[in-house]
């Protein structure tokens, strides 16, 4: 049997999974794409804004092992593809293709393969309906969408002020240009060009957010550090904030938040990009959340550009646990709950070391190419669920 899932969120996040059904027809023969499948599933996740979107597509092969895959699909919008990794995407006019990359050619009976894509649209972004995996198309009657695993029920941010957060800001509070009261201006290691500002023209909520101008080249730092201790939040540390920036994530490794640890001797814990896509880093020893292989960029997720983002993580002080979201979505490749997965948490499992955060800082490091303007509103941190 053949099925499809279909997910596709809008703002405000909402889902719709489509699973479908129906007998496999015979593969066409192409030289990149051998073997004739009898059943697949394909899931199509989609971050979708004003004017643009990116998605995630896993394959899983329900037949036998494929030396060569193919995927297609057709838009029913406008939706034109403009970057893809870990496939080659093509587009003509509404109908698209992707084609492994050498890396993940080979499709084992049962296994699954990961690749996104970003795109643009105008007048509509629906999800496609229907796909063909080698030849043979997916088409047929919806079946329901199986219960997700429940989570913590999350504080709403109108609660954050009244949930005993350690951080609670919205910088409303914030009086002029340049970061006062409970945060100030640093730039740890060492100082480039990058400015931190209070912003009085973009803001996700009232009128005021935190603006990050930050600059490429070597050791380029500079944050909006917290004032606040936070070394005693816990058991497990909640992080909620709200992230808009201009630039795509480069390839070469940079940071947007940084949070000193004192297992790693006020080295830090960081969130930023590498190769494209979120990523964590353990300053310590430069382990990197996922591994940096392409498999592990597959899934970790871009940061979308021009529009507010909610990002929220947290970070279990007594486990080797560390969960994280984009817009409620978790992102598979930036999870930690102490089992090795391959391709993801490999070099962080190897130091069996609990973090122990003790504050927070928003900036922008860059250690090569790659600068970015940023703004960030609504920071939240405690030791209880905080949500978007």
């Amino acid at each position: 049997m053949t099925s499809l899932r279909v997910r596709h969120h809008r703002l405000p996040l909402w889902a719709l999974v489509l699973t479908v059904v129906a007998v496999a027809l015979p593969a066409v023969a192409t030289s990149r794409a051998q073997g004739a499948p009898t059943g697949c599933t394909v899931t199509y996740t989609t971050n979708e804004w004003a004017g643009g979107f990116t998605a995630q597509i896993r394959v899983t092969n329900l037949g036998a092992a494929l030396n060569g895959w193919r995927l297609e699909w057709a838009y029913g919008g406008d939706q034109q593809i403009t970057s893809a990794w870990n496939a080659q995407v093509t587009q003509s006019g509404s109908a698209a293709t992707a084609v492994n990359a050498a890396h993940n050619a080979v499709l084992a009976a049962g296994g699954s393969v990961d690749f996104g894509l970003q795109g643009t649209w105008r007048t509509a972004d629906p999800a496609p309906t229907a796909f063909a995996l080698n030849g043979a198309p997916c088409g047929g009657t919806a079946t329901p969408t199986p219960t997700p695993t429940p989570t913590p029920t999350p504080t709403t941010p109108a609660e954050c002020a009244g949930a005993g957060a350690a951080i609670c800001s919205d910088f409303e509070d914030q009086t002029g240009t340049v970061p006062s009261g409970d945060w100030q201006t640093t730039a740890p290691d060492c100082q480039g060009t990058g400015k931190v500002i209070v912003d009085t023209s973009v803001a996700y909520s009232g009128t005021r957010s935190l603006r990050v101008d930050g600059g490429a080249g070597y050791c380029n730092h500079v944050f909006a550090a917290s004032t606040r201790d936070l070394s005693s939040v816990g058991p497990v540390v909640y992080v909620r904030m709200r992230v808009r920036h201009t630039t795509a994530l480069p390839i070469n490794h940079v940071t947007f938040v940084s949070m000193p640890d004192a297992s790693q001797g006020g080295k830090a814990l960081r969130v930023g990009g590498q190769n494209g896509a979120l990523q964590w880093n353990r300053e310590s020893d430069d382990a990197t959340l996922p591994e940096q292989s392409p498999a592990g960029v597959a899934l970790s997720t871009p940061l979308a550009t021009g529009r507010w983002l909610c990002l929220r993580y947290q970070i279990d002080t007594t486990a080797q646990s560390l969960r994280t979201w984009v817009d409620d979505q978790e992102i598979a490749g930036l999870h930690v709950d102490g089992v090795p997965t391959q391709n993801v948490d490999g070099q962080w499992l190897a130091r069996r070391t609990l973090p122990r955060p003790t504050g927070l800082r928003l900036g922008w490091e860059s250690y090569g190419t790659g600068d970015d303007t940023l703004w960030f509103d609504d920071v939240a941190l405690g030791s209880s669920p905080i949500g978007c």
